[in-house]
């Protein structure tokens, strides 16, 4: 059994063999059967969620819900998890601080997966590479960008790259970049020559910086043949991505996300049976 923390943890053969557990994820119907995962999403949550507990319903499991407040009581977390590894089979936490999670991966004799944290989202990241994947031919030799604020998407970009191996580059003001990143502040002159363009929604305090960074069609013109337009959702047309480029050719669409739930499905099994 292994936690599923950071994609860094991992080579690129274990993730991709995650990829294969969901190409024939229809041959572990009932690999939960008797199991129970312990979730704890807050109520704002809407796609993680609901593509984690139908992907447990579906593989025969049962799921129990908490708000992760509860992992903010007085109560040394090593005792509670000292008594949740009785009753659980894996516990998938969305939680802001990353250091929680591995000090329950510590706790826990069973697997830790992350559903988000303000460093990272690896499950929101093994999806979309997974989509890409499934539509273009060499989607780690494609060049991304990523135009956006320093912020646990960003980071999650940069996570994945680090761990698959593709190139990726930034478009931002200058104050907002992600260390370590590729980057260049000119969007027109960043977006030029790349295929997979990524995005991420702007907080209400620093939208007025990012006045020049909106993906439109005309931005997305100047991009590779072929580029795409990939924005994490919840996306807000008018700010990061107009109204039109989500109604273009470029937007890849609501169906992209569907593999969400069998990645998810394919990380469950994985750390569960460590295959």
């Amino acid at each position: 059994m292994q936690s599923f923390i950071k994609l860094t943890d991992f080579s690129i053969e274990e993730l991709l063999a995650i990829f294969k557990i969901a190409d024939s994820i229809e041959n572990y119907k009932g690999f939960l059967a008797g199991k129970t995962i312990v979730m704890f999403f807050p109520e704002s949550s809407i796609r993680t969620r609901v593509s984690f507990e139908k992907g447990i319903y579906l593989l025969g499991g049962q799921s129990i819900l908490f708000d992760p407040d509860a992992l903010d009581k007085k109560e040394d977390i090593r005792d509670v998890c000292g008594y949740l590894q009785n009753w659980a089979d894996a516990v998938i936490v969305r939680y802001k601080d990353i250091s929680m999670l591995d000090r329950m991966a510590e706790a826990l004799s069973i697997p830790v997966i992350n559903a988000l944290t303000d460093d990272n989202h690896p499950c929101e990241m093994m999806a979309d590479l997974y989509a890409l994947s499934k539509r273009r031919e060499d989607y780690l030799g494609d060049k991304y960008l990523f135009v956006g604020a320093d912020g646990n998407i960003g980071r999650a970009w940069k996570e994945a790259a680090e761990a698959f191996g593709f190139s990726l580059s930034q478009s931002c003001p200058e104050r907002h970049r992600i260390s370590e990143v590729p980057y260049i502040k000119d969007l027109k002159d960043a977006i030029a020559g790349k295929d997979i363009i990524c995005t991420d929604s702007i907080p209400s305090d620093i939208i007025d910086d990012f006045r020049d960074y909106q993906i439109t069609e005309s931005v997305m013109s100047l991009a590779d043949p072929n580029a795409i337009l990939n924005p994490c959702p919840p996306f807000y047309r008018g700010e990061e991505v107009s109204e039109g480029v989500i109604d273009s050719k470029y937007f890849v669409g609501y169906e992209f996300k569907k593999d969400l739930l069998k990645i998810q499905q394919a990380i469950i099994i994985y750390c569960l049976s460590n295959e």
